[in-house]
């Protein structure tokens, strides 16, 4: 080994040795504070809400009167509004009685298997809301984004103003008045009142994202489109913007994975997602350390997933 090389003084293993010394002392820190704290531990109560084994609830489609068949197969449902009437057939063991009054969601029956638990359904839910989410922010932040490089003042301005008004107001209060104000006005149910918020709030930070890579793309590529005879829309779509894409690539996977973290927020609304889920289970099982760190690992899930695609397609682009 040269001296002028000093470099390669540790061999690679060392660093490999040194990462696992130093992810050894930080668990080693967390297993100490947890034995300091007077706190006894139940993770045997949390599989259950992540995987039932108990089977699946059936529940009542509307409120209404129970119907017992003289079999016990088969029961029915019949409105306490009108005359409709639901029939039961797939079910293991009844929860109501003959003329049992119910109503909608209450369970009446069981199914037995495998069923998801509440965090999994939590989980799903955070998913639809995140992927729907990611989906129109992006649209919403390619359009405002090519406004704020535009050459019309009006669409300047515009963008300008909603990506300053949006990014200067918090999440949560935007998505009490997408809730409150505009869910009424529209008529829009929790979920479609979360998904809006959620796409108008991060559509402005992808609209920065997306001004800040065209404007990293070098002027003469756009002067170089135009010289062919490309108009100026052709050559922002075919030249300047896969350029901008993968120059913001990096940028925008981090504000999808903010986004997925920031889907907790719609927890104050009537929505069931995997926060909101995780109280749910909290209140049951007066766990609550073990349910934040298996809420928390869910979310890790989703995000190290989301992570590890970006890194591919990365990769993918450099070799285009």
């Amino acid at each position: 080994m040269s001296p002028a090389d000093p470099g390669r003084a540790v061999r690679p293993w060392g660093w490999y040795v040194l990462y696992a010394a130093v992810m050894a002392a930080l668990g080693y820190g967390v297993y100490a504070a947890a034995q300091r704290v007077d706190y006894n531990w139940h993770w045997e109560r949390i599989p259950q809400y992540v995987v039932s084994f108990d089977g699946e609830e059936v529940v009542a489609p509307f409120d209404g009167f129970v119907k017992l068949a003289d079999d016990g197969r088969s029961l029915e449902v019949e409105s306490l509004r009108t005359a409709e009437r639901v029939r039961i057939d797939a079910f293991d063991r009844v929860l109501s009685g003959d003329g049992d009054l119910v109503f909608e969601g209450d369970a009446i029956a069981m199914r037995s298997g495998i069923a998801a638990g509440p965090l999994v359904w939590g989980l799903w839910l955070t998913l639809k809301l995140s992927a729907l989410s990611l989906l129109f922010a992006l649209g919403i932040g390619v359009v405002a984004g090519l406004g704020r490089v535009a050459h019309n003042p009006a669409a300047r301005a515009l963008s300008a103003t909603y990506v300053e008004l949006i990014r200067g107001t918090p999440l949560l209060v935007q998505i009490f008045i997408f809730y409150f104000f505009v869910g009424t006005v529209m008529n829009l149910s929790a979920f479609t009142a979360g998904v809006a918020a959620l796409s108008v709030f991060t559509g402005a930070y992808v609209a920065e994202i997306v001004r800040a890579g065209i404007e990293a793309v070098p002027r003469g590529q756009m002067e170089a489109a135009r010289s062919l005879g490309l108009s100026y829309p052709q050559a922002m779509r075919h030249v300047v913007l896969p350029q901008a894409f993968k120059k913001s690539l990096p940028s925008l996977a981090g504000q999808f994975i903010n986004l997925i973290k920031d889907s907790s927020l719609v927890s104050v609304m009537a929505l069931t997602d995997l926060t909101k889920a995780g109280r749910e289970v909290v209140s049951s099982t007066f766990s609550p350390f073990e349910v934040w760190f298996t809420v928390a690992a869910m979310y890790l899930l989703l995000t190290g997933a989301l992570s590890i695609w970006v890194r591919r397609l990365e990769r993918r682009l450099a070799h285009d």
